[in-house]
């Protein structure tokens, strides 16, 4: 039978629930368990897919098309297993799903309230998971903070949970924040005894707490914990601060948090296999060489809108013995000032993707500048879009060209809706969201990297390459290298002469894992690495 762990978090938010879920589901994966990995989330939102990336942060795309949290992009990258939108809940989702119920007179005329109905809706989504995907263990992450009004009812529905499934099936983890008050010198667990106390007060008595410190958590501290909260000792886990969230899987290890989770759901104890893992933190550890990347966007003052981008860089600075150095470039910012200013000295330049006209033309004068230096470059959907304009502009003297999204009346819409889509009115209603095949041409960057004539990619975008300017673009030398398979849809755009200038319509860092990088990604970096001048030195 599947086992269940819900997680969640206490004294603050961004305590590191999901890295901690990660970890954890890294940690039974590597004892030949398997592992799905559910998020809850209190907001009212449907979905992130119209929120703010200021706000919300980067939306993580699944393969069947799901617009989620960041943190099932975690969850893939720790675990090497592929999320759905049966993955990912929201308070939205949970209501729109009742409220539609509601109307179709499945509740036959009853009085429709949080409990049982709103409750039933969130246990009937945690056991989906169970049934359709059959993992050893659901680890299941709450959203927000103890205390928080909108997490109330997804707590109140874990707390049934146990009940209905049988106690020794369900385990509840608690992640709190222990601040060290530098004027008193000491660590503090008020804070979590607190944070407990609000959790038992709705029903829930935490089996295993992880501390969250920025220091080592002193054995007399965790005995208080252990009495002051009613949980055993040794399930008193110590999650410090690390370098790098690749670290926090064997720190837990170390803590024996994979062990107590097993006894306490009375599973069998085995030997994890953790070297791949190990020898990939090792790598991290003792670089070769620094590479700086520039990230060239306008969602910049929040490094979580690109944090996939971010970790894809990672692993294929890791991958090939570099240590990254990012320089966020804000593309509004290239709008009124000369790309040269601040980009110059960078190994690579990435532009990512997003949506709307802000900013726009400070990408295209970044995509310029690397093209004109010979600086890598990598487009990611939006980048490979503003790599076509700046093109049509600079080499075709299309000086109009644009896309319609940002300019509905340009003269040259080198990129544009597809005829099918221009009367659709809903947002989504135009999106190409989730896992689309790719053909690759023979003898071009993307075969050399992909080594595959047919690939699958994730995508999420609304507006496509205009046919109409297919030709016009290969004359002058541009290289289309990926088509959809039928050849109408463009995904993959290079240019040959080049060192390394290749944007893509997709969004590879989806699919980028720590140990297996992303071969666009790492691709990039190895340019990256070859043009860095002075020449990379070794680092002792």
């Amino acid at each position: 039978m599947t086992k269940f762990v819900f997680v969640t978090g206490g004294v603050v938010s961004s305590i590191g629930k999901g890295i901690v879920a990660a970890s954890l589901g890294r940690l039974l994966k590597s004892r030949d368990y398997s592992v799905s990995i559910l998020k809850l989330d209190p907001y009212i939102n449907v979905d992130p897919g119209t929120m703010s990336p200021f706000q919300h942060g980067e939306v993580f795309v699944t393969q069947d098309g799901a617009e989620t949290d960041l943190d099932l992009g975690h969850y893939e990258r720790f675990t090497d297993t592929s999320m759905s939108r049966l993955n990912s809940v929201t308070t939205g989702s949970i209501y729109q799903s009742v409220i539609n119920k509601e109307r179709r007179g499945e509740y036959n005329g009853g009085t429709v309230q949080v409990i049982p109905h709103i409750t039933n809706e969130i246990k009937e989504r945690i056991l989906r998971i169970a049934q359709d995907i059959t993992p050893d263990v659901v680890i299941t992450e709450i959203g927000g903070t103890v205390g928080d009004i909108e997490s109330l009812p997804f707590l109140e529905a874990i707390r049934q949970f146990r009940k209905e499934v049988g106690r020794q099936n369900v385990l509840y983890m608690h992640v709190t924040l222990l601040p060290w008050i530098a004027s008193a010198g000491e660590m503090k667990t008020k804070p979590t005894q607190h944070s407990v106390k609000e959790l038992r007060s709705i029903g829930i008595q935490p089996d295993i707490l992880v501390c969250r410190c920025d220091r080592p958590l002193p054995i007399g501290l965790k005995q208080k914990l252990s009495e002051f909260c009613d949980v055993a000792e040794e399930c008193v886990i110590t999650s410090q601060d690390a370098k790098s969230i690749y670290e926090v899987p064997l720190m837990l290890e170390r803590e024996g948090m994979a062990e107590q989770v097993l006894d306490l759901l009375h599973m069998e104890q085995r030997k994890p296999n953790l070297v791949h893992w190990q020898t990939m933190v090792q790598k991290l550890h003792s670089p070769k060489y620094t590479v700086e990347i520039a990230i060239v966007g306008k969602y910049v003052r929040l490094g979580d809108a690109y944090i996939s981008v971010v970790e894809a860089l990672h692993h294929a600075a890791i991958s090939t013995h570099g240590q990254l150095r990012l320089r966020w470039v804000n593309s509004e910012t290239l709008e009124d000032e000369s790309a040269e200013n601040h980009l110059e000295g960078v190994d690579g330049v990435v532009v990512p993707g997003g949506f709307g006209i802000r900013g726009v033309d400070g990408k295209i004068a970044a995509i310029k500048y690397a093209r004109d230096r010979q600086i890598p470059f990598l487009g990611l959907c939006l980048g490979m879009q503003c790599s076509v304009i700046e093109w049509a502009r600079n080499i075709e003297g299309l000086t109009d060209a644009n896309s319609a999204e940002f300019d509905p009346d340009t003269s040259a819409p080198v990129i544009n809706l597809l005829p099918e889509q221009q009367d659709v009115v809903d947002l989504g209603g135009t999106m190409r969201l989730g896992l689309y095949p790719c053909h690759i041409l023979p003898n071009t960057l993307a075969y050399k990297l992909y080594q595959d004539d047919v690939i699958y990619e994730r995508h999420r975008h609304r507006y496509e390459f205009n046919n109409a300017y297919r030709q016009l673009l290969l004359e002058s030398g541009y290289l289309i290298s990926g088509t959809s398979p039928d050849g109408r849809l463009v995904e993959i755009v290079e240019l040959p002469k080049h060192p390394f200038f290749l944007a893509c319509q997709f969004h590879p860092e989806f699919q980028s894992r720590p140990s297996n990088p992303h071969p666009l990604f790492k691709g990039f970096m190895q340019a990256a690495i070859s043009h860095s001048t002075p020449p990379l030195v070794q680092q002792h």
